[in-house]
């Protein structure tokens, strides 16, 4: 059983190594998507500035959706990896479980949002005046949100494979089903920033629970999903 398990883990390492290879070479995330980010948050600063406790009111909101964003752009290129030439069935051809490829795929784009949070939750401090209040529940709520999308994305991402405007279809079919996710990282990051009085630990447990979901539908559908990609 632990022999299986530690082959399970080094199939999702490879997977995950492979796409954040292939990422870090492209600098899709670190060229596009953060620039993207970051002009989001200071052209929404000059919008609001003039109402700043509106602004206030209104950072974990915007925070989570520009990384929202991020997560088509992520997924999006995680499709095109995996659809070039074949290589997702490729991948499962050579024997590895469908679980762990697509747990790897997800592993290396929770990488990726997690960097973009890990920049955009400074720099709203910076551009809005917020204040961190609980540093401990915005990192668990990042970990939790991110891992969410990134599952929820991943899975979508394997649906979409074989449709040739997946990049049209991915963000109709993502939004609606990350919604939950969007939520409740708001209302988790209200409680972490101050910015209303709710119990944000709650709104990681509702995190958690959507992640695990999403994740034990990837593992049971990637396989047959990317075979007939």
């Amino acid at each position: 059983m632990w022999r299986d398990l530690r082959l399970l883990a080094g199939d999702v390492g490879l997977v995950a190594a492979k796409d954040l290879r292939i990422e870090w070479r492209a600098r899709t995330t670190l060229g596009q998507v953060l620039p993207f980010a970051l002009l989001v948050l200071v052209l929404f600063g000059f919008a609001l500035n003039a109402n700043r406790p509106t602004l206030e009111l209104a950072t974990p909101g915007l925070l989570w959706m520009t990384v929202l964003f991020a997560t088509v752009v992520a997924v999006q290129r995680s499709v095109a990896v995996e659809s070039t030439d074949g290589a997702g069935r490729m991948l499962l051809l050579s024997g590895m479980a469908p679980a762990a490829a697509f747990a790897g795929k997800a592993l290396a784009v929770a990488v990726q949002l997690l960097a973009v949070a890990a920049v955009l939750l400074p720099g709203v401090v910076l551009l809005y005046g917020a204040g961190i209040e609980s540093l401990p529940l915005a990192v668990v709520a990042s970990l939790a949100a991110t891992a969410g999308l990134a599952a929820a994305g991943s899975l979508l991402g394997a649906v979409v494979a074989g449709v040739r405007a997946h990049q049209t279809v991915l963000p109709i079919l993502l939004l609606p089903v990350v919604a939950p996710v969007l939520i409740a990282a708001t209302r988790a990051f209200e409680d972490a920033l101050g910015t209303a009085a709710v119990n944000g630990w709650s709104w990681v447990g509702l995190l958690a629970g959507f992640t695990v979901v999403n994740v034990a539908l990837g593992a049971v559908a990637y396989g047959p999903l990317m075979e007939e990609a």
